[in-house]
């Protein structure tokens, strides 16, 4: 299984829209995935919600496609805080992640990616080349959730074709 993060838990985010994109091309490709929304979700402890969101979208992964927004030249710290309060060996390590940055700005995140990218190689994750920065995001997805650049879409289809080969 896939489990598709969306990097934060504002409502109405483009890293939800963006996560739902990613979602139904790696359905019509015929693979297992599903999308965890942080929005709504207790996990900066390990209550029982915690423990149900792991048994649900983190174990059972084989892969993680991370949608980070970029939050004070980084990422959210939910993200952060739902690692930190997950049972790291079951959820973690030896597994595969594809890393997917977003911003207002021009960068698409890349120090968040770097960053991530860092944690990641520290829970014994192996992460795909291939890294996908979304600037200006407003101008690459609209409100409704669609891809408005052909250039952005083929980007995202090359990625998602590395993962499932990854």
């Amino acid at each position: 299984m896939i489990t598709i993060i969306s990097g934060t838990n504002r409502p109405g985010s483009m890293s939800l829209k963006t996560a739902v994109i990613y979602y139904n091309k790696l359905r019509a490709a015929g693979e297992n995935v599903s999308v965890l929304s942080l929005e709504g979700k207790q996990v900066w402890e390990r209550a029982a919600s915690m423990v149900a969101t792991e048994a649900e979208f983190l174990i059972p992964a084989e892969k993680f496609i991370f949608i980070l927004p970029e939050y004070n030249a980084s990422f959210p710290g939910i993200v952060k805080s739902m690692m930190d309060n997950s049972d790291i060996k079951k959820c973690w390590w030896y597994k595969k992640a594809m890393l997917v940055g977003i911003s207002d700005g021009r960068a698409g995140n890349l120090r968040g990616i770097e960053h991530m990218t860092s944690i990641l190689h520290y829970l014994k994750i192996n992460v795909l080349y291939n890294k996908v920065l979304l600037s200006t995001i407003k101008d690459e997805i609209s409100q409704e959730g669609v891809l408005l650049k052909p250039a952005t879409e083929a980007l995202i289809d090359q990625q998602i074709e590395n993962l499932i080969k990854f």
